[in-house]
């Protein structure tokens, strides 16, 4: 018999907990009427200090155009977001957060900070503040995988 691979039961760990998270988020999420995919384009959009563009979005999301599009057209539907011609070239298109767009937000904040304490709940202070310094160390890293 072979002797585990630790480097393969982590990764494993890491999927589970990923899809662990994702399902709380989602949970938290279906209150607010929005789903995790429009929740990170519209926190996305609030990182601009102007409204950024399409092509913006998607490069930042790393999706193709036509996905952010989708968004967009279900947020907009929402009254989250509204398209608004660029200032310097009328044949841009820039996303810019609505007042209700910004609401959601707040709530949305609370939504994933709620299913976050859920995911951490089990975990000390001291054991939260450790798992927090290994994942900025990770994330901080050059990615090599592309």
């Amino acid at each position: 018999m072979t002797a585990p691979d630790a480097s393969g039961q982590l990764a494993e760990q890491l999927l589970r907990l990923t899809r662990r998270l994702h399902r709380a988020q989602k949970r938290y999420l279906d209150p607010v009427g929005i789903t995790p995919a429009q929740s990170r384009l519209l926190r996305t959009v609030a990182h601009y200090d102007t409204p950024p563009r399409m092509a913006d979005l998607a490069r930042h999301l790393e999706v193709v155009p036509r996905a952010v599009t989708t968004l967009v057209d279900a947020l907009e539907a929402n009254g989250a977001v509204r398209r608004v011609p660029d200032q310097s070239n009328r044949r841009v298109i820039r996303i810019e957060l609505t007042d209700q767009g910004r609401s959601t937000l707040r709530e949305l904040r609370e939504a994933r900070r709620a299913a976050v304490e859920d995911l951490l709940a089990p975990l000390t202070a001291e054991q939260r503040h450790v798992l927090g310094g290994l994942l900025t160390e990770l994330l901080t890293r050059p990615d090599h995988t592309g």
